[in-house]
């Protein structure tokens, strides 16, 4: 069976989320931006933490692991490439390597760009894939640490993931990422209704997170960088998709 999976807000715009097997009781959360919201879901529910997943170093996806940890001594699970800046980890994992929760195996996946060690973490069986600050809600993070084409061999490998794949991303940044697409990406029907539907989503108090990856793909800017009509209007008709991707990066950087 796939696990539930359970997005939690925190912070001003942030998303944590837990994922949690029935059968074996086993609870994980993937990131901790702070602890009173996630403890507070885990008492509601009934749930014992039992593993945490960490996909980047960032103060605001790590600062509440302390507080969560007193009260649910769960393994705390992230990059080996991170290591050295994230808090103390039980499992140091690195792309390829699977790691089991309530029986489901879940895939890491090195998607550096963000930072240079972010990992995301795919559980094919509940398909899901757990993005942080790599791929998220009609944008991508920030390049402070990697290289534009780094990023978009990151996207490109979740990309290729199956279009029911849910994407839960890190943070409550769509509205602004759509203010941005529609500028690179005027004649995007799918986009047009994707921000009407936000803009309802959200005046309903709703989160816009998780989407799904076919949605991402056909709306996403950053994950249509091969797209002949964003080319044209970006006047880059013949260029290569990382470069593409590096001039629609650095468009949304100064928008």
């Amino acid at each position: 069976m796939p696990l539930e999976i359970v997005t939690v807000p925190c912070l001003s715009d942030n998303y944590a989320f837990l994922a949690h097997d029935a059968a074996s009781g086993q609870t994980a959360l993937i990131d901790a931006p702070e602890s009173g919201p996630i403890l507070a879901e885990l008492d509601a529910r009934g749930w014992t933490l039992s593993h945490v997943l960490l996909t980047h170093h960032h103060w605001d996806h790590v600062d509440g692991l302390a507080a969560i940890l007193e009260n649910h001594p769960a393994k705390v699970i992230g990059a080996a490439a991170d290591a050295h800046r994230l808090p103390p980890l039980d499992q140091q994992v690195s792309e390829g390597d699977v790691v089991e929760i309530g029986g489901e195996p879940v895939q890491v996946m090195d998607v550096s760009g963000h930072t240079v060690g972010h990992v995301a973490y795919y559980m094919p069986e509940s398909r899901a894939v757990f993005t942080a600050d790599s791929l998220m809600a009609l944008g991508c993070g920030r390049l402070f640490e990697g290289t534009a084409p780094q990023m978009w061999a990151s996207l490109s490998k979740l990309a290729a993931l199956p279009d029911d794949t849910l994407v839960c991303s890190g943070h409550e940044y769509t509205q602004a990422n759509a203010q941005f697409a529609i500028t690179v990406d005027p004649n995007n029907a799918a986009l047009r209704q994707r921000i009407t539907d936000i803009e309802a989503t959200r005046a309903a108090g709703k989160p816009t997170v998780p989407s799904t990856l076919a949605l991402e793909k056909a709306t996403n800017p950053f994950l249509r960088a091969t797209d002949p009509s964003i080319h044209a209007i970006l006047g880059m008709e013949n260029a290569d998709p990382a470069a593409v991707f590096a001039e629609i990066r650095a468009r949304k950087d100064r928008f």
